[in-house]
């Protein structure tokens, strides 16, 4: 990963555009913190998978949606209901067995996802595998999991407006808040209002508002689990300053997934045909 500069010092041509740049805001941030949660950029992090390690039969998609807590099978099910054409060409002759497992009580569930898995290293095979990335990387299901995160995107509006945060890394920081530790407590709440006030007046906009996303970082972080405290602070910081590495993957929001220090503009309408172009040369 390599920026503009570096990119022009090596290359005769430009830098692409980032592929994201004029993608929805809430595919933004469910790309970005999607990454977080699977280790994998665009479009990979969309077919993020797991097996049953963790006693969920199978987690997949972004925000590793899975059958254990019921949460992923609706995905599925809107998938073979809305687009049965794409998803019986992908899994073929296994589309009847995947059917009809959906269909199954939750016991009968997990124990099909348990019988396409290594009962040990609980990796999935193939072609189970393939075809569940596959199908992650398709437009539809994509859009489909922006659908259920939607929720948790609203949510994380809302919080920019209790915060007064107003740009598009703010949106991705309380988005990823909501994923990964679900809210922000009272006391937690009172403990970042109260260093909002120390804040001096004269900073300018921007850099009150980076300044507050810090504040915000800072204090989600330290309210962790103590073993959990700097993970969770590197996410965070890294959306707030717009760069810096997670789990061992550098990134640049701006770059990469088109987020920045500008205001978050309300989604109004979803523009499907420009955003299957875009990510087909991802």
């Amino acid at each position: 990963i390599v920026g503009s500069v570096t990119w022009n010092a090596l290359f005769d041509s430009k830098i692409k555009e980032p592929v994201l740049k004029n993608s929805d805001l809430d595919y933004k941030c469910l790309a970005l913190t999607g990454s977080f949660e699977t280790g994998k950029h665009v479009p990979e992090c969309f077919a993020g998978l797991s097996g049953d390690f963790d006693g969920q039969g199978i987690s997949f998609g972004a925000l590793q949606w899975n059958f254990g807590q019921d949460s992923l099978q609706p995905l599925l099910k809107e998938m073979i209901d809305v687009h049965p054409r794409i998803i019986k060409r992908i899994f073929g002759t296994h589309y009847k067995d995947l059917k009809v497992a959906l269909s199954s009580d939750k016991d009968d569930l997990l124990s099909f996802a348990q019988s396409i898995q290594h009962p040990v290293k609980y990796f999935l095979y193939e072609p189970w595998r393939g075809m569940f990335k596959s199908l992650g990387k398709t437009e539809e299901y994509q859009n489909i999991q922006v659908k259920y995160a939607s929720v948790l995107f609203k949510d994380a509006q809302k919080l920019c407006k209790d915060y007064k945060l107003w740009s598009e890394r703010a949106v991705a920081l309380m988005f990823d808040i909501k994923v990964q530790n679900g809210s922000i407590s009272k006391r937690v709440r009172s403990q970042i209002l109260s260093d909002f006030k120390f804040l001096s007046r004269n900073l300018s906009k921007k850099a009150l508002e980076l300044r507050r996303m810090k504040i915000v970082a800072n204090r989600r972080a330290e309210a962790s689990y103590t073993r959990w405290i700097e993970d969770v602070r590197s996410r965070k910081l890294c959306i707030a300053n717009g760069s810096g590495r997670v789990h061992g993957i550098e990134y640049d929001l701006e770059e990469q997934y088109g987020l920045r220090l500008v205001k978050a503009l309300q989604i109004k309408k979803k523009n499907t045909r420009k955003r299957r172009a875009r990510n087909r040369g991802f």
